[in-house]
């Protein structure tokens, strides 16, 4: 069976808010680079799709369903990653998951690098290249992430996480559950795709896409070193 609720190692939550930041590097490079398409979250591309299903001029159906199908096979692959790790140190997992991510944003990188050199033109096999590869590597996030069961830390979607901050608020009557942590995934967010914007300007698609799969790699592999993730990944 699939891992379903391990133990929340203690470094963690700042390894999702970690991943949060990541996030807002790869949706930074494909939104600006690619022709708004986003590849970190799907819900943009349902709505862009509908857009071009519609003629809508700018709007083409071939990118976002390309986006789409990648970003479900990373998560079918995370889900069978998921459960050939269970009853298996937690660490293992994690790294595992890390270094695959890590490894298709590089290889991403590196198409966006010899884009750069010559094949810039829009829709060409280097413009399907990096968004098939940063999907591929957001679907296996958003699938381990999901098996991790840590609460408002989806390091891609937000929408849920500032619902639960108004709802849960005291202004409504709530317990204010969890609201430095869902402040702190909106800000994680917010500076990534600050930061990804900015390397997109001024150095281009490779860099933040480096950046984020070296930050996604380190990160873990420092999480991975608490003793609480030496506990099995619960089945």
């Amino acid at each position: 069976m699939a891992p379903s609720s391990p133990p929340v190692a203690a470094p963690l939550p700042w390894l999702l808010m970690l991943l949060s930041v990541t996030t807002g590097l790869v949706d930074a490079t494909s939104v600006l680079g690619l022709d708004k398409v986003f590849t970190a979250n799907m819900t943009g591309n349902i709505v862009f799709l509908g857009f071009a299903a519609a003629g809508t001029p700018g709007f083409d159906v071939a990118p976002y369903l390309t986006a789409i199908c990648a970003f479900l096979i990373g998560a079918l692959v995370a889900g069978r990653t998921g459960k050939a790790h269970a009853g298996l140190p937690l660490r293992r997992w994690l790294l595992s998951a890390a270094a695959i991510e890590a490894g298709l944003l590089w290889l991403a990188a590196l198409v966006a690098w010899l884009r750069q050199g010559g094949e810039a033109a829009s829709h060409s096999a280097g413009f399907y290249g990096i968004i098939l590869l940063t999907a591929l590597a957001m679907g296996f996030r958003n699938a381990t992430i999901r098996q991790l069961k840590v609460p408002d830390l989806t390091t891609t979607v937000l929408t849920l996480t500032l619902t639960g901050l108004a709802a849960d608020s005291r202004l409504a009557g709530g317990a204010d559950t969890n609201w430095i942590r869902r402040i702190g995934s909106v800000v994680a967010i917010f500076i990534g795709a600050a930061i990804g914007a900015a390397l997109v300007t001024h150095s281009g698609l490779a860099a933040p896409l480096l950046l984020a799969g070296a930050l996604g790699l380190a990160g873990t592999a420092a999480c991975a070193l608490h003793p609480a993730a030496a506990t099995p990944a619960a089945a």
